[in-house]
């Protein structure tokens, strides 16, 4: 239960981040204490270069992570009792035993559906999905979710309308073709998300992230193109934003927190082909305070990121709490990303809320 002074302060349950990418090696080792010092649980995406997609990788990828938050605080220890939690990279070649495996092993919570080309190291995705039905009857029998990057990969579909299509031809079958397949939209950032997610059976998720919920698609282009406000799915018009901050802050429990948070280094960013993704794990949950405090609805975020997701996932609710003060502060121009550096949303800028323990 949030225990807070009406404007100043929040005490929260700690959250969890129910959609995060932390990368490998040094890159590796640089984002994860931003996301241990906030979160207890984080569902680590499997989208890597050689892309997770057997248990033993899953394994070996959880053993990187939890070494890397060791040393994140030695005085206070904050951060070490962070709990990954795996997920698997489907392929055309996914096998029902694999999924059975997975379940077997206590450390998969989800596989994820990369449209084959749809963002960052997905073009060893799933270019039909015919071809992993055994694989998606076999989720459907364990109970393990679906995690869904929802955006078609046609050329010739607008990149701002690819959410929606995906919906219509693929997902609404799909969930039709396989009822009580627990599934989770991530990311969403339309209304037609939104409302697809309200009416669907309650086996029927979305994660929302922060930047979708603060900003539209005019930010990309504030004072001329912004390469560090560019990710997949894009951002849309300021009415989609007003639906997902209407759902974020509805109180229903299909919809969590996920933050999306994709680090790149700065040259990755800034160049001819920029990559798609926003670093936000370094000042998330402030970021999230601001966007339901705009929205006076500070009292709606304890369930939106402690609680809905856990209990959608079957896990159970986080006993630390974590406190945030509305105090304005200045988000660093860059953070270090292994040996290179990377540019955090908002660099330069103010951030409104400051998380200030973790208890």
């Amino acid at each position: 239960m949030i225990n807070n002074s009406p404007t100043n302060s929040i005490t929260l349950i700690q959250p969890d981040d129910f959609h995060l990418h932390v990368r490998e090696g040094d890159a590796l080792k640089s984002v994860v204490p931003d996301t241990a010092r906030q979160f207890a649980r984080a569902i680590i995406m499997p989208n890597l270069a050689d892309p997770i997609t057997t248990v033993e990788q899953a394994q070996n990828y959880r053993e990187e992570i939890l070494a890397s938050v060791t040393d994140i605080d030695e005085d206070s220890k904050n951060g070490t009792d962070f709990e990954p939690l795996m997920t698997l990279y489907l392929t055309d070649k996914t096998t029902a035993e694999t999924i059975v495996a997975a379940k077997a092993s206590g450390i998969i919570h989800a596989l994820k559906l990369y449209p084959a080309g749809a963002t960052t190291n997905s073009d060893k995705g799933v270019t039909n999905l015919e071809n992993i039905y055994p694989a998606l009857e076999a989720m459907q029998e364990t109970g393990i979710p679906l995690l869904v990057h929802g955006e078609v990969t046609d050329p010739e579909i607008d990149i701002f309308d690819r959410e929606r299509v995906f919906i219509e031809t693929i997902l609404e079958p799909l969930i039709k073709r396989f009822p009580t397949l627990k599934v989770v939209l991530e990311h969403i950032t339309t209304s037609d998300a939104v409302e697809f997610v309200t009416n669907a059976p309650d086996t029927i998720a979305a994660t929302i992230t922060a930047h979708h919920l603060l900003m539209n698609r005019n930010t990309i282009f504030a004072g001329g193109i912004r390469p560090h406000h560019y990710c997949l799915p894009i951002l849309k018009r300021e009415t989609h934003r007003q639906a997902l901050v209407k759902a974020a802050t509805s109180g229903n429990p299909k919809f969590f927190l996920g933050t999306d948070s994709a680090p790149h280094t700065q040259g990755a960013k800034e160049s001819a082909c920029g990559c798609a993704g926003m670093y936000t794990a370094y000042h998330a949950m402030e970021l999230y305070a601001e966007a339901f405090d705009n929205a006076d609805a500070l009292d709606k975020l304890e369930g939106f990121s402690s609680i809905f997701g856990a209990k959608f996932y079957g896990l159970p609710q986080n006993t630390n709490s974590i406190t945030l003060n509305r105090e304005s502060w200045q988000v660093p121009a860059n953070l270090p990303l292994g040996k290179e550096q990377i540019i955090p949303l908002r660099a330069g800028e103010q951030c409104h809320w400051t998380l200030v323990s973790n208890d």
